[in-house]
């Protein structure tokens, strides 16, 4: 299901509440560097009571922020926060919004397409470990 990014704070709470989808399986995300609005932010949810999966997904342009999930499924809680460290996507609302893959000195997003891995990597071992990155 592809929806406008407003809708989504009403369409999860009502996929929760009145279809059931009472799992959050994964929050990510798709980055698209050359479109209008270059993220697509998926959430995949999962019906216990009926043994369904259902996509939910929509389009957003970078520095937009999506309000959280985790009031309506704690799962979301490091899976926002995945998406924010990979992307950079934040998540209004959200109890604890930092990093969780990567140093909290990091810069970027690694995920995005348009990043220099390479370049990061040499520069924070460098400055945080003092020595020469073995990549």
């Amino acid at each position: 299901m592809e929806v406008d990014r407003s809708l989504i704070p009403h369409l999860l709470q009502r996929l929760h509440d009145d279809e059931h989808f009472d799992y959050c399986v994964d929050v990510t995300a798709v980055h698209y560097p050359k479109r209008e609005k270059p993220f697509d932010v998926v959430w995949i949810l999962y019906s216990f009571q009926r043994n369904e999966r259902i996509r939910v997904k929509t389009q957003i342009a970078d520095g937009e922020n999506l309000p959280s999930s985790v009031p309506i499924w704690t799962t979301c809680n490091w899976l926002e926060r995945e998406v924010y460290d990979m992307f950079g996507i934040k998540f209004d609302g959200h109890p604890d919004l930092k990093r969780i893959l990567l140093p909290e000195g990091w810069k970027g997003y690694p995920l995005r397409k348009d990043y220099g891995i390479l370049q990061q990597d040499n520069e924070w071992v460098q400055i945080n470990l003092g020595i020469e990155s073995g990549q």
